[in-house]
């Protein structure tokens, strides 16, 4: 009988397999292995599963660097976070930079490839001199898991604890000023005949910047505001199928799950209108400049089915740019490359 060939093995990386899963890295962690795996070309080795032929890795603590030891020259990192992801995140982040951007530095030029997830995220990791060749390749989306459906519209609003009838404004992300919470809140404020939605923890804690002033914000929110806390992946579906509206006012983002994940589940998007996202984004988006071009985009989508139609057909445009199985063939080629020692130019 023939010696069946042996799989190309791909050891895929991230600590927030065991902390901090409630954000945006550890969702692209989760998407990035059912997305490996839905294939049988490869085998796929998570953690503590063994050693493979290329490391994957999501994040950049000490255990990227333990795990990397292993795997000179053939070390591939997705860079889902950039110094300027501390700012409006952790209260001391001005003071924290200078050493912020020495670490960030050392973690890329300790990756032989380095994945940038947008525009922006490759120009942040060229501003550091790390050296490391960058290949852009943005974070894959499963439609099929978000899409709209009734049973899971009904499912969302009960787990929400909401009417059948009302309007719902739905915020995703850590409870933190860089995600422009109090703008949501300043909205829901200007509109309390629709109900408002933010779903998300704090996973830093008590060091979370602005969190006394976000709690007295919070603590006097109108009876139409829900803080329902952190979901789990798998409930995130029902979560988006619940709302009619994702508002997106973040400060700064690089390549966000969650609008897209929002326009899987059928959802008008209105985003904050930042320079990354130009760049970012290859169809037009909704967007809004300030607290009131988001109040009234969301009066608009409440009052006119046309117009909330129109925002529906917007985000279903965005997420062809996103396809799953085009991002896997580019990751695989990737993969193949780096273990063959074919590393792309700095």
């Amino acid at each position: 009988m023939p010696i069946a060939k042996k799989k190309f093995r791909v050891h895929v990386v991230s600590e927030t397999e065991y902390m901090m899963k409630g954000q945006g890295v550890h969702t692209a962690f989760v998407d990035c292995v059912a997305l490996l795996k839905s294939q049988d070309d490869l085998e796929v080795l998570v953690n503590q599963q063994g050693w493979g032929d290329v490391m994957h890795a999501h994040t950049y603590g000490p255990y990227f660097f333990w795990k990397g030891r292993r795997y000179p020259g053939r070390r591939i990192y997705t860079v889902h976070v950039i110094p300027d992801s501390i700012k409006g995140s952790l209260p001391a982040w001005r003071l924290l930079m200078p050493f912020v951007r020495w670490y960030f530095k050392r973690v890329y030029a300790y990756a032989t490839v380095c994945i940038a997830i947008s525009p922006m995220v490759e120009e942040a990791i060229r501003a550091l001199n790390a050296g490391t060749p960058i290949v852009r390749i943005f974070n894959p989306i499963d439609t099929e898991k978000f899409a709209a459906s009734p049973a899971r519209r009904a499912q969302g609003r009960k787990l929400l604890g909401l009417p059948k009838d009302a309007f719902v404004v739905l915020g995703v992300g850590q409870l933190q000023s860089r995600k422009g919470v109090e703008d949501f809140l300043d909205v829901a404020a200007a509109c309390p005949e629709y109900t408002f939605v933010w779903a998300g923890g704090r996973p830093f804690g008590v060091m979370t910047e602005g969190i006394v002033k976000l709690n007295r914000r919070m603590a006097a929110a109108g009876p139409q505001v829900k803080f329902p806390g952190l979901f789990d992946l798998e409930k995130m579906p029902l979560i988006y199928n619940a709302a009619d509206l994702l508002l997106f006012p973040s400060f700064q983002e690089n390549c966000p799950l969650v609008p897209v994940e929002a326009a899987a589940a059928g959802l008008p998007v209105i985003y904050r209108d930042l320079p990354e996202y130009v760049r970012l984004y290859q169809a037009p988006y909704l967007k809004a400049k300030n607290t009131d071009e988001f109040i009234a985009l969301t009066r608009r989508m409440a009052g006119e089915a046309s117009f909330r139609r129109q925002g529906q057909r917007i985000s279903k445009n965005i997420l062809s740019q996103f396809e799953r199985q085009r991002i896997r063939q580019r990751l695989v080629a990737l993969y193949r490359d780096v273990a063959a020692g074919r590393i792309p130019q700095p």
